[in-house]
C-alpha cells in the first residue's frame, strides 16, 4: 500500500511541475544591450579625447577600428543567439506529448517494478569480498582530471549544488592554462542563480569578460565584488592584483568605473590554498601562489609570460607519434594559442592556432577565435593579409552570417575592385546588426563607396 501512496505522490508532484507545459510559450528574448551601451560609450570617449586634443587623429582612428571589431563581434554572437530563438507555432499533440511521456514512463516502470522487484525485500550494506586486496589510501592528491571527474560525479546527484558549480568551474580553467572556458561560464552563471554574491563565481565571470576584450565590464564586475567584501575576505589581495593590472592594460582610471571605490588596505594575510591565481594560471601547491601574490604585477606579468614561453618550448620540442599523443599535442597547441590570446600577442596567437589546425582542422568556435588574432594584426585602413583571407573564408562557410567574415572579407573584395561581392556582404551584414548598432552609419558609407560608379 506505501509503494501505491508513494507512486501516487510522485505522479501528483510530476502533474504540478509540468502545468506550464501545457501554455503556449510567447514571446522571444531580447538581444542583449549590455555590450553596445558599452561600445557606444568607448566611441563616445574616443571622440571627446580627439576633439580635446589628448589623442592623434591616427590613435582616434586605430581605436575606434578596434571598438567596431569587438562590436562585429558581439552583434554576431547576439545574431546568433537571435537566430536559434524564434519561435515556432507548436501543433496541439505537440503540447500534450511531453507531459503525458513524463506521466506514462514513471507509471510503466512503477508497474514493472512491482511485477519483477522484490519491494518488500529490505536493503543489505555492501559487504566487501573476503578475499578482496585492501585498498590503501593514496599518499598524493588527486590528479586535476580526477578532480574534475569527482566534481562532475557530484554534481550529477546534485546538480544545482552552490558549492560544487563554481568549484567545477575553476577546475576546467585550470585545465585550460588559465583561459576560461565557456562550460566554465555557464557553470559561474548558474552558482550567481543559487547565490548572486559567490566571490568565485564573479571573479572568474570578470576574468572571462577582461580575457573576451571588456576589460570595463570586467573592472565594473570587480570592483561591485571588492565593494561588497569584507576587509579580511582572503580573496582581496588577489582580486585587487586583478584589478589594477587590468586598469593598467587597458588605461582605464577604476575610479572612472566606480568614483566612491574604497580605497585598497595593506593585505598582510596570505590567501589559502584555494586562492584565486593571477589571469586564472593554474598553480599546483600553495608555495607558487604565495611566491605570486607578493609579487608587482609587472614581475607578475613576467612570471605568467616565462610559463607560456615554457609551454611553447615544451611543444616545439615534442614530437608525438601516436594518435593520442599528437590528440594532446593539438590540446596543447590551443592552450597556447588562448595563453597569446589573454596576453595580446595576436601575432604569435595565429601561429598556434595553424599548428593545431595543421594536426586537426578547427571547429567553427575555434575558428573565429583564430579569425578573431588575424583580424587584430591588419592595421587601420588596410586590407587583410592572404592568411587572414584564408581563415575568414573558411569562417564564412562554416557559418554564413559571421560578422567578422562579412566585415574584412568585404574589405578584402573592395581593396581588390570587386566591389559588387563587397557590397553584397556589407549590405548583408547590416541587415543582421541591431537598430542602434553604432556602426551601422559606416557600414552604409561604405556600401555608397562600393556602389558609387
Amino acid at each position: 500500500m506505501l509503494e501505491f501512496l508513494l507512486a501516487l505522490l510522485a505522479v501528483g508532484t510530476v502533474g504540478v511541475l509540468l502545468v506550464p507545459l501545457l501554455h503556449t510559450r510567447r514571446g522571444a528574448a531580447e538581444r542583449p544591450q549590455g555590450s553596445l551601451a558599452i561600445y557606444r560609450d568607448q566611441l563616445a570617449e574616443v571622440e571627446r579625447e580627439r576633439a580635446a586634443g589628448s589623442l592623434s587623429a591616427e590613435d582616434a582612428a586605430a581605436a575606434r577600428t578596434e571598438i567596431e571589431r569587438r562590436l562585429l563581434a558581439a552583434a554576431d554572437k547576439d545574431g546568433n543567439k537571435d537566430a536559434g530563438a524564434a519561435p515556432q507555432p507548436a501543433a496541439a499533440w505537440h503540447r500534450v506529448l511531453p507531459p503525458a511521456l513524463c506521466l506514462a514512463v514513471p507509471l510503466f516502470a512503477l508497474g514493472l517494478y512491482l511485477r519483477i522487484g522484490q519491494p518488500g525485500v529490505p536493503s543489505a550494506p555492501f559487504i566487501p569480498h573476503p578475499h578482496a586486496p585492501a585498498i590503501t589510501p593514496p599518499t598524493t592528491g588527486p590528479s586535476l582530471d580526477q578532480q574534475i571527474a569527482a566534481a562532475r560525479a557530484r554534481l550529477k546527484e546534485t546538480p544545482d549544488d552552490p558549492e560544487i558549480l563554481p568549484a567545477l568551474g575553476e577546475l576546467l580553467t585550470q585545465q585550460a592554462d588559465g583561459v576560461v572556458p565557456e562550460p566554465a561560464v555557464n557553470l559561474f552563471r548558474r552558482a550567481l542563480a543559487k547565490q548572486p554574491d559567490d566571490a568565485r563565481a564573479l571573479f572568474y565571470l570578470g576574468l572571462h569578460e577582461a580575457q573576451g576584450g571588456e576589460p570595463r565590464a570586467a573592472l565594473g564586475r570587480w570592483l561591485d565584488l571588492d565593494a561588497r567584501s569584507p576587509e579580511d575576505a582572503p580573496w582581496l589581495p588577489m582580486l585587487r592584483a586583478e584589478i589594477d593590472r587590468v586598469a593598467k592594460q587597458a588605461n582605464i582610471d577604476p575610479r572612472s568605473i566606480k568614483p566612491d571605490r574604497k580605497p585598497p588596505a595593506a593585505a598582510s594575510a596570505r590567501p589559502p590554498a584555494a586562492a584565486l591565481s593571477p589571469m586564472g594560471m593554474p598553480q599546483l601547491t600553495p608555495e607558487p601562489r604565495e611566491a605570486m601574490a607578493k609579487m608587482t604585477p609587472a614581475e607578475r606579468q613576467q612570471a605568467i609570460r616565462g610559463m607560456v614561453a615554457g609551454l611553447e618550448q615544451r611543444l616545439a620540442a615534442s614530437q608525438p607519434a601516436t594518435p593520442a599523443e599528437r590528440a594532446e599535442h593539438r590540446a596543447g597547441w590551443l592552450r597556447l594559442a588562448n595563453a597569446r590570446r589573454v596576453l595580446g600577442e595576436a601575432d604569435k596567437s595565429a601561429e598556434a592556432y595553424a599548428k593545431a589546425d595543421a594536426l586537426a582542422p578547427l571547429d567553427p568556435p575555434l575558428l573565429a577565435d583564430w579569425g578573431e588574432s588575424e583580424v587584430r594584426q591588419i592595421q587601420p585602413g588596410s586590407a587583410p593579409s592572404p592568411g587572414a583571407i584564408a581563415v575568414l573564408k573558411r569562417m564564412e562557410a562554416a557559418e554564413p552570417n559571421n560578422a567578422l567574415a562579412l566585415f574584412y572579407l568585404g574589405a578584402a573584395s573592395f581593396a581588390n575592385g570587386d566591389k559588387a561581392n563587397a557590397a553584397l556582404r556589407w549590405k548583408k551584414l547590416l541587415a543582421l546588426l541591431p537598430p542602434d548598432a553604432p556602426i551601422r552609419k559606416l557600414l552604409k558609407e561604405r556600401i555608397r563607396e562600393a556602389e558609387a560608379r
